[in-house]
């Protein structure tokens, strides 16, 4: 699925945000392809893998998971640096709480002159906000950071006004419960 920039922030050197999706049981599987011109790209240098905060200060990729019914919601937040987060919200923007009893994802990632590639699995089996045998409904995003400290803001949809990735506009895809 093709992600579109905020048409309020500049969006050079990236010229393409593409991410597939893929329900996996009560996991998820995640590829996010950005093309561009990569060095002109701030690229977070890899480190140990783990938990952090603040990912989205620079450039990260980030899916947002929700079920059918209700405003509770996870944000994952996986930064090319190896570092993630994983947090729960009750709804938009409140009641957030760091998500403990998930693994950590598995991820791999490329980075080349015209793309970055980052392939990430999920176990969410552990969260209650995601009862097995519903759909899902699911925000995809990407902020993407220039060299200059620039920002900007992909996602399958915007709503009006500045981005917003907690917002129920962004949950625009819907992946349905595997068959039992």
């Amino acid at each position: 699925m093709r992600l579109y920039s905020h048409p309020a922030y500049p969006h050079d050197p990236a010229t393409s945000v593409n991410v597939t999706a893929v329900r996996d049981g009560d996991g998820l599987k995640l590829r996010y392809l950005l093309r561009g011109t990569i060095p002109n790209i701030a690229i977070p240098i890899p480190t140990e893998p783990g938990r952090a905060d603040e990912l989205w200060k620079h450039t990260c990729f980030e899916v947002f998971v929700r079920p059918p019914e209700g405003e509770a919601y996870c944000e994952f937040n996986f930064s090319p640096s190896g570092q993630w987060a994983a947090y729960r919200f009750r709804a938009r923007r409140s009641g957030m709480a760091n998500i403990g009893e998930t693994p950590a994802p598995i991820a791999s990632l490329s980075v080349g002159s015209e793309a970055v590639t980052l392939d990430v699995s999920l176990d969410l089996s552990a969260l209650p906000e995601l009862p097995p045998g519903t759909h899902w409904r699911v925000a995809l995003t990407t902020i993407v950071e220039q060299a200059d400290g620039t920002k900007s803001y992909w996602s399958l949809a915007h709503p009006q006004g500045n981005p917003d990735f907690h917002h129920a506009d962004n949950f625009a895809l819907t992946l349905p419960a595997e068959p039992t």
